[in-house]
C-alpha cells in the first residue's frame, strides 16, 4: 500500500517568518507530497499574504499548491474574484472552509454570515465550482465541531458540501485511531465515498495544544498530558515524544487501511520529515524550492 501525505502551512507575518517557511518547504519537497496547503487567518485576515505564498510556490517550486478560502467577511462577488486569480495564477485546488470569525476586542467570536456572502462551506463548494472546474477539500471533525448541534447534524453538514461538489475530506487532528475508525463508520452509512484524509498535528506545545483542543473539539487523551507532563523547559525531550505519538498514530492508521495523511506542519520540517521517514518515506531529488 503506497503512502501519499499532504502539508499544510501558515502565510508567514515577518520577513524572518517567511524565511523559515522556506526552509520548511525546501525540507519537506523531497517526500514529494500530493498537495501542499496554505491556510486563511480569520476573518479573512490573511487574505493577501494566502495569495502571495500560494503564487510563490506555484511558481517556484514543482510542488502542487491548495489555497484556503473562507466564507468569513466577504461578499460572493469578491470570493469569487479571488477564485478567478486563482484560477488564473495555475492554482487548480481549493480548501473550502466556512472559516472561524475574527476575536472581537473583549474576546469571544460568534460566526455571522456575510449579507450578501456565502453562508456555510456547502455553499462555498458550490460556488466555486460554479467560477471554475476545482479541486475542492472541505474539513471534517472526527469527534464533532464544537458548534454543531449534534454529531448528526454535523455528518449532515459534511453530507452537503460533499453533494455540492467537494472531492475530499480533511479531518480536525485527532490522537487516537480509533476515533477516526469511528468516523469513517459513520460517514460510510451516511454514504460517503470520498476519501476522508485523516489530520495529525505532531505536538510540540502541550499547553498550546491544549487550550486550541478544547475550541476545535479535539478530545486530549490523559495519557497523552502524562507523557508531556514535566517537560516543559525540555524541548528536545518534548521533541523526541511528539514524534513517536505522532509516528505511532499514524501507524495505526495505516493499519485501518489508510492510504493518505494530512501533516499540520506549524511551518517547521524536522517533526514531519522525521515521522514520515519513521513510516518508510524515503526522500527524492529536491523539487525548485528557494531557501530564503
Amino acid at each position: 500500500m503506497t503512502l501519499s501525505v499532504s502539508f499544510e502551512f501558515f502565510p508567514p507575518k515577518t520577513p524572518e517568518m517567511e524565511q523559515s517557511l522556506w526552509a520548511a518547504i525546501t525540507k519537506l519537497a523531497p517526500l514529494q507530497p500530493h498537495f501542499v496547503s496554505v491556510t486563511y487567518g480569520a476573518g479573512g485576515s490573511t487574505r493577501e499574504r494566502t495569495h502571495h505564498t500560494v503564487k510563490r510556490i506555484r511558481d517556484e517550486t514543482a510542488l502542487e499548491p491548495a489555497a484556503h478560502l473562507t466564507c468569513v467577511g466577504a461578499s460572493r462577488a469578491e470570493i469569487e474574484e479571488v477564485a478567478r486569480a486563482y484560477w488564473q495564477a495555475g492554482i487548480r485546488h481549493i480548501v473550502a472552509l466556512r472559516g472561524d470569525a475574527p476575536v472581537a476586542p473583549g474576546g469571544g467570536a460568534r460566526y455571522e454570515p456575510h449579507p450578501q456572502g456565502f453562508a456555510y462551506a456547502a455553499d462555498l463548494v458550490a460556488g466555486l465550482k460554479r467560477v471554475a472546474p476545482f479541486e475542492v477539500s472541505v474539513a471534517a471533525y472526527p469527534e464533532t465541531h464544537p458548534e454543531a448541534p449534534s454529531a448528526a447534524a454535523d455528518l449532515d453538514n459534511l453530507k452537503r458540501k460533499i453533494d455540492a461538489g467537494a472531492t475530499r475530506a480533511i479531518t480536525q487532528y485527532f490522537f487516537e485511531a480509533a476515533a477516526y475508525e469511528r468516523f469513517l463508520e459513520r460517514t460510510a452509512k451516511a454514504g460517503i465515498t470520498v476519501p476522508i484524509v485523516p489530520g495529525i498535528l505532531p505536538v510540540t506545545n502541550f499547553a498550546q495544544v491544549v487550550k486550541f483542543s478544547g475550541s476545535c473539539g479535539t478530545s486530549v487523551p490523559s495519557w497523552l498530558a502524562e507523557l508531556f507532563d514535566g517537560l516543559d523547559a525540555d524541548p528536545d525531550t518534548r521533541r523526541l515524544v511528539a514524534c513517536t505519538v505522532a509516528a505511532e498514530l499514524a501507524q495505526g492508521l495505516r493499519a485501518l487501511g489508510c492510504e493518505q495523511l494530512h501533516f499540520y506542519t506549524l511551518n517547521r520540517a524536522e517533526l514531519t520529515t522525521a515521522i514520515c521517514r519513521r513510516l518508510g518515506l524515503k526522500p527524492h531529488a529536491a523539487a525548485a524550492a528557494p531557501a530564503a
